[in-house]
């Protein structure tokens, strides 16, 4: 069997090649299968900033042995990608891995530090609601925890939306290569 939610060291040991989140991130953005050629050349573009036109075939080869004879036989034990006469496409646990894959950008924080951080102003401005007795004036005390919630609503609401445009597989490149 191959890799599990139970076994995560086999799950970095997976995602710790760049080939091979390369092609896991291919194969996600194409949903279909792919010829090792084909794949071969994206990764090579990806991994010498070209575009697939502009690869020299030393370039290709080096990536198709490197895929075919390590990379790819690696995926396929753990049912991330199926190869198979010279076609590649997503395993059935292919989606496992996304949970070990938080594209964060250079800029941002984790949203795991987002909701830590959220939790403590929330936490902060309820004790202070309840120490003070500030209960009447403008905002009640359930007032105050409905704002809390909406705080929370909205910020799940963006971190709904911000994954799925940072999800592996939905862009043209692959997020560690964007700018």
């Amino acid at each position: 069997m191959g890799t599990s939610q139970s076994d995560p060291s086999r799950t970095f040991e997976l995602l710790s090649n760049h080939r091979r989140r390369y092609t896991w991130h291919h194969c996600k953005r194409v949903e279909d299968a792919v010829p090792l050629g084909d794949l071969a050349e994206q990764v090579a573009a990806w991994e010498n900033g070209k575009s697939v036109a502009e690869i020299t075939s030393a370039e290709r080869k080096r990536v198709y042995t490197s895929l075919q004879q390590t990379h790819l036989p690696k995926l396929d034990d753990a049912d991330v990608v199926q190869f198979e006469d010279g076609v590649v496409e997503l395993g059935e646990r292919a989606d496992e891995l996304e949970v070990y894959v938080d594209v964060v950008d250079g800029d941002d924080i984790p949203w795991s530090e987002y909701y830590l951080g959220l939790t403590a102003v929330s936490s902060a401005l309820l004790a202070g609601v309840w120490l003070t007795g500030a209960t009447e004036g403008l905002v009640s005390g359930l007032g105050w925890a409905a704002i809390v919630v909406l705080a929370f609503a909205f910020s799940a609401l963006a971190h709904l939306l911000t994954d799925r445009e940072r999800r592996l597989g939905t862009d043209a490149l692959p997020p560690e290569l964007e700018e």
